[in-house]
């Protein structure tokens, strides 16, 4: 991880500290968001929610964040968790989202990656909460398992334990009926 910005002790709101945490950590707080979101625009809202956190918990606390990384992947887990609470409540149905070459058509390998893909975030959505950030977490930002351990407030064996299930789970939900 190459920091400009010393993660481990962030308390001053130096804007251009600031800047550069941004621009280290969107790209890892928005891969978070997509893999477990479909909604692109949602993810990059909520990646922006993410840092606007931070910013309020600096202003208001001007405590220290000891793992920032871990801080801003906590934060993001907990707005998915809101956001997925909401659907709950108020159900949406998804418009198709294909996309078509220049002339309009679509191309069957399109469709087919597209089929895949939604049959894959089906699944996913089975998966408890926890199994869902364990395979975001490991997957998406590539943690060791001591990171997510820490992440998640875990012990490294409950992170092999929940990571299996959850890929068996996954599995299962996958195959074929």
């Amino acid at each position: 991880m190459s920091t400009q910005t010393t993660p481990n002790s962030l308390t001053a709101l130096d804007p251009r500290k600031l800047g550069d945490l941004h621009d280290e950590y969107y790209p890892q707080v928005y891969r978070y968001l997509r893999y477990r979101l479909e909604d692109e625009r949602l993810c990059e809202d909520l990646a922006a929610e993410v840092f606007l956190r931070l910013l309020e918990h600096l202003h208001r606390n001007k405590g220290e964040i000891t793992n920032v990384r871990g801080w801003l992947l906590g934060t993001a887990r907990h707005l998915v968790q809101d956001t997925l609470r909401g659907k709950y409540r108020r159900p949406t149905t998804p418009l198709e989202e294909h996309e078509h070459l220049s002339n309009g058509a679509t191309t069957e390998l399109d469709l087919e990656n597209n089929q895949d893909h939604q049959r894959v975030r089906a699944a996913m959505q089975k998966l408890t909460a926890d199994q869902q950030h364990v395979l975001a977490l490991r997957f998406t930002q590539e943690l060791s398992l001591e990171e997510a351990a820490r992440i998640m407030q875990r012990s490294v064996n409950a992170i092999k334990v929940l990571q299996h299930r959850a890929v068996d789970a996954l599995r299962r939900h996958l195959e074929p009926a």
